[in-house]
């Protein structure tokens, strides 16, 4: 099989990563890539927001299916563009894509299908918003109608900050503060059936402790062990399938990954949003757990053949990976700067890089270009020797300027280690 895959993050990597090692695939390509990727697919310079363009590679490649990792090209429409060739293509058409696109619209969704969720304000006026602000009090929950690359949702117990945040954005979702932990949780669908996959925990803040400015992700890890084991199964029959089915009812069925960011409430599950696609960076520590050949079944997903596929096969492994960032990210970061030590991690068996803002310069070195630079990601046994085995991986990477969190999975691991002590 020939694949094509959309995008050029650690996510993308992970795809790839997983890909490449599906006895299925003989040929994989990404556009554009990155300078990990680079080792593992043949890498095409196209702009991923261009439908046509990224239509035209696919026909010219002659694959068999099209994977469209980040979001920004799903709400631009270029999985219609791909399936207008009559390629399969996993990801959902741009109305479907909505669900991630638009918060105000996925509110709409889940109302309709009864889902649950906070209550929420739709706001476009000044006068709304200071509305639904004195409706809810702090903590105050700002979102952004449209996509801000997971930044563009404000919790605050200021009522100025959330105000500016609100005013700031054309069109606001405001909503109740829900408690409790988050869960990340994937679900592979063909419009009609849905195939959950294991839930993971990402970290949104910069730094450790939860301080700092929200980021598009500093890290997760999988399995959570404190989640009560009939999650995925009460997810999967209050939450996804009752949106795949509603949004199968529009006339506008939701085929791809649906992902339901989900916050253990003490009232119950309750879902924070939906998005349309692998989220970064738990997309990292989920596939390195699935023993599933992968190819397959994004094929059936996007082929309307999901019904076939056997139930999902796990490795009973626990994975953590560790964002490494660029100096001053997540505000505007510095680029251009050598990554020093991937060598030193390609040869652990148990741990590797997947590269997120990287390029290769014409002199062979690996360099910065982005926010996110790279990913370490390590399995093991337990959280506790997985992390031990991210977190030494991660010493032995040097980016000047460059931070991490110290604190990925910590709490879990303690968690468990405190319980077999006890």
């Amino acid at each position: 099989m020939k694949l094509l895959v959309i995008g050029g993050g650690a996510r993308e990597h992970a795809l790839c990563r997983a890909l490449s090692l599906d006895p299925d695939v003989t040929s994989l390509h990404c556009a554009p890539g990155n300078a990990g990727i680079a080792e593992i697919a043949e890498l095409h310079a196209v702009d991923p927001l261009d439908g046509a363009a990224v239509a035209e590679l696919a026909a010219e490649l002659g694959v068999q299916l099209v994977v469209i990792g980040p979001e920004a090209p799903l709400v631009a429409g270029v999985a219609d563009a791909v399936r207008a060739r009559g390629i399969p293509c996993f990801g959902p058409s741009r109305e479907a894509a909505q669900l991630e696109g638009s918060k105000a619209f996925a509110k709409d969704v889940m109302a309709a299908a009864g889902v649950p969720t906070a209550r929420s304000y739709v706001c476009t006026t000044p006068e709304e918003v200071d509305v639904a602000l004195g409706a809810f009090g702090p903590p105050y929950v700002v979102k952004d109608d449209g996509l801000a690359a997971g930044k563009g949702v404000v919790v605050t117990e200021e009522l100025d900050t959330a105000r500016i945040h609100a005013l700031a954005c054309d069109r606001v979702v405001i909503e109740e503060y829900l408690d409790g932990p988050e869960v990340s949780l994937f679900a592979i669908t063909d419009g009609e059936t849905v195939l959950p996959l294991q839930p993971a925990q990402d970290f949104k803040r910069a730094y450790d402790e939860d301080e700092g400015p929200n980021t598009g992700g500093m890290g997760a890890y999988s399995p959570l062990p404190w989640a009560d084991p009939k999650l995925v199964d009460e997810v999967l029959e209050t939450v996804l399938q009752p949106t795949v089915d509603e949004m199968r009812h529009r006339g506008t069925p939701f085929s791809g990954l649906l992902y339901a960011g989900l916050a253990i409430t003490s009232r119950g599950v309750r879902v924070i949003e939906f998005n349309a696609r692998f989220g970064d960076p738990e997309t990292q520590v989920v596939l390195a757990r699935l023993k599933t050949p992968l190819a397959s079944v994004l094929l059936n997903a996007a082929t309307g053949s999901l019904h076939d596929e056997p139930s999902l096969r796990w490795s009973d492994d626990a994975a953590v990976t560790v964002v490494i960032a660029s100096h001053n990210y997540p505000g505007t970061p510095r680029t251009g700067d050598p990554i020093e030590g991937l060598d030193a991690v390609n040869d652990d068996p148990h741990a590797y890089v997947l590269h997120a803002g990287t390029r290769r310069e014409p002199d062979g070195r690996v360099v910065s270009a982005g926010g996110r630079v790279l990913s370490v990601t390590a399995a093991g046994p337990d959280l506790a020797t997985a992390r031990e085995r991210a977190y030494a991986r991660v010493a032995r990477i040097h980016l000047d300027g460059s931070h991490h969190r110290t604190d990925i999975a910590y709490a879990a691991a303690q968690d468990i280690a405190t319980a077999q002590s006890s």
